[in-house]
C-alpha cells in the first residue's frame, strides 16, 4: 500500500523565490506543495504563467493552489473589491488547471463589521462560488471552500458552514482549516464527520485559541488525538496540508509529516 501523501504549504517560506521554496520543501519531505499566490514574487506572475507552468511541471512534485489571501474578499461591501476577488480567483483556477493542481482553495469571504448583514454576505458567497464552479468545472479543477474568519469576521456558524454547499455545484467541496475552527470554538471532529461526503482537504496547524498563529501540531490547544481519530474514521481520503507560519523551521514540517504518517491510516 502506498504511503499517504502529505502536502506542505509554502506559507512557511512566504516572499522568497518560488522555485527555491519548492526545492527546499521537497528536500524536507513534501510529497505535494500548496502554492500560495501572495507576496511580491507573484506580482507579475500572470504574465509568466506559460513559462512558469513548464518549469513547475518539470519538478518531481504535484501541487495545490492557494490564491491570494490578503486583501481579497469575495463578499466585500464594496462591489469593485468583490469583482477583483472574483477575477483573481478565476485566474488562479486557470493556472491550477495548467499545472494539474488537485484543487484550489477558495475563501468564501469575510464580514468585518457587525454593521453588515451576514446573510447578504452568505448570498454573495453562494453566487460567486457557483460562478467560479462554472469556470472550474470544464477545467477539471476542484474548489476547496475554506472556513475562514474569526473574532466575528466569519460568515458562518459551524452549522451554516456545514450546510453551505447544499446549493453549490459538486465542483466545490470543503476544506477544513483546523486553526480557524479552533479560533471559533468549533467542534473539529464533528465538523469532519458532518462534511465528510464533500471534504477535499484539511489545512493543519495549531494555535492557542486567541490568534491565527499557524503553529506546528501540538504547540497550541487543539485536541489532536480526537482530530486524528475523526480523520481516520471519516476523512482518510482527504488531502492533508501542513500550513505553518512564515519563518517556521522546515524541520517542523518534516516532523509534522512524520507525525501524520504515524497517526493517519491510508
Amino acid at each position: 500500500m502506498m504511503k499517504k501523501q502529505i502536502c506542505y504549504s509554502d506559507l512557511a517560506l512566504l516572499s522568497n523565490d518560488l522555485f527555491d521554496n519548492i526545492n527546499q520543501l521537497i528536500e524536507y519531505g513534501a510529497d505535494k506543495v500548496e502554492l500560495l499566490m501572495d507576496g511580491q514574487e507573484w506580482n507579475e506572475m500572470e504574465d509568466l504563467f506559460e513559462t512558469l507552468v513548464q518549469k513547475l511541471q518539470s519538478l518531481p512534485i504535484d501541487y495545490t493552489i492557494h490564491p491570494p489571501a490578503w486583501d481579497i474578499n469575495l463578499t466585500s461591501e464594496n462591489r469593485a473589491t468583490r469583482e477583483t476577488a472574483f477575477s483573481e480567483y478565476k485566474k488562479a483556477i486557470e493556472f491550477a488547471s495548467m499545472i494539474g493542481a488537485s484543487h484550489i482553495v477558495i475563501h468564501p469571504g469575510f464580514c468585518f463589521s457587525p454593521v453588515f448583514n451576514k446573510q447578504t454576505a452568505q448570498q454573495r458567497a453562494s453566487h460567486y462560488i457557483n460562478e467560479l464552479c462554472q469556470v472550474a468545472k470544464p477545467l477539471n479543477v476542484k474548489l476547496a471552500i475554506e472556513n475562514v474568519g474569526y473574532n466575528g469576521s466569519s460568515l458562518f456558524t459551524q452549522e451554516e458552514y456545514t450546510n453551505f454547499l447544499h446549493a453549490i455545484d459538486e465542483t466545490a467541496g470543503f476544506l477544513i482549516d483546523t486553526g480557524h475552527a479552533n479560533l471559533n470554538n468549533w467542534d473539529i471532529p464533528r465538523l469532519i464527520q458532518e462534511t465528510k461526503d464533500r471534504l477535499l482537504a484539511l489545512h493543519i496547524h495549531d494555535n492557542d485559541g486567541t490568534g491565527d498563529d499557524h503553529l506546528a501540531i501540538g504547540e497550541g490547544t487543539i485536541d489532536w488525538k480526537s482530530v486524528f481519530a475523526a480523520i481516520n474514521e471519516y476523512a482518510s481520503h482527504c488531502e492533508l496540508i501542513l500550513e505553518y507560519a512564515p519563518n517556521t523551521p522546515l524541520e517542523k514540517l518534516q516532523a509534522g509529516k512524520d507525525l501524520l504518517l504515524s497517526k493517519i491510516q491510508n
